[in-house]
């Protein structure tokens, strides 16, 4: 008897604890729990702690109350200027209403992310066609990105979620605008580089035309300069030249005499001169012999 009292209590506190289990359920602060009882939901807590249901008929379900990602995967989109762009964003929300959540997406976050694979692209899409590149390249991508993120909540809102940012990773050009871009700027730089040596050129020419022209005037000063100190030379021998005459005509001409002998016979054998003894040229030589003659007399 003592025996089968002791078993009965036994499963009678393992039952009060299974039942006590069921009964009994904890709510972290990173997480938000729906009550549902058959499969329809009854309840909504948020608030953590211990709390209570009815075993075995109810059950909870857990929704993460964190902030959620999305990474999307890179979108191409056009423009307001017409140009294509390669976007990659990504989007942080969180689950606001478990209840709505679980009535229009179910239980599980890849289904939500689903959702928001063809919201976000459509705002994207939308807000960034009205756009040109500059704007998007520029300080303006915060306020774009704040337009983007509005038009995604004001759609996501329906399924329980709030969406708390949404940002652009990456931009690129497509490929092949990328290689017009390249081939366009290699031609602006070869265009600039024409330019530049064009100038320089330029600059080049005037600078050779200038030192041209200042040479020659410095040339040309420098041959009257150079005729001036000639003429006052010449000038300044004919004049020693005629007080010289003046002071011994007889021994002026003498001089001058020697000076055509030693130019006329000056190269031995290659002077030819064809002219009569009785010449006013030998004048000098023929006076040579009278003045032995009165040299040996005296």
């Amino acid at each position: 008897m003592n025996q089968k009292t002791l078993i009965g209590g036994a499963i009678g506190v393992v039952l009060a604890g299974v039942l006590l289990l069921s009964t009994l359920f904890t709510v972290h602060q990173t997480e938000q729990m729906l009550v549902v009882q058959f499969g329809k939901p009854v309840r909504v807590i948020t608030e953590p702690g211990l709390h209570a249901k009815i075993p075995f008929i109810q059950n909870t379900i857990s929704f993460d109350r964190r902030l959620l990602d999305y990474d999307g995967p890179p979108e191409e989109v056009i423009l307001g200027d017409q140009r294509r762009l390669i976007v990659d964003t990504f989007t942080r929300f969180r689950i606001t209403d478990p209840l709505e959540y679980y009535q229009t997406v179910g239980f599980g976050e890849a289904a939500i992310r689903a959702r928001l694979s063809s919201i976000v692209p459509s705002a994207l899409r939308r807000v960034l066609g009205n756009e040109p590149l500059l704007s998007v390249l520029s300080a303006d991508r915060t306020r774009i990105m704040n337009d983007i993120r509005d038009q995604v909540n004001r759609e996501a809102r329906r399924f329980g979620i709030a969406v708390e940012d949404v940002r652009i990773r990456r931009t690129d050009l497509p490929e092949e605008n990328t290689q017009a871009i390249l081939n366009r700027m290699q031609t602006e730089r070869e265009r600039v580089a024409r330019e530049a040596r064009a100038e320089g050129a330029e600059v080049a020419a005037r600078i050779r035309a200038g030192a041209e022209r200042e040479r020659t005037v410095i040339l040309a000063e420098a041959q009257a300069q150079a005729d001036i100190i000639r003429g006052s030379g010449e000038r300044e021998a004919i004049r020693i030249f005629a007080e010289a005459f003046q002071r011994d005509p007889q021994f002026f001409a003498f001089w001058r005499s020697l000076q055509a002998y030693r130019e006329a016979f000056g190269e031995e054998g290659r002077s030819m001169l064809i002219l009569t003894p009785e010449s006013d040229f030998f004048r000098f030589l023929k006076q040579i012999p009278q003045d032995i003659r009165a040299a040996e007399a005296r």
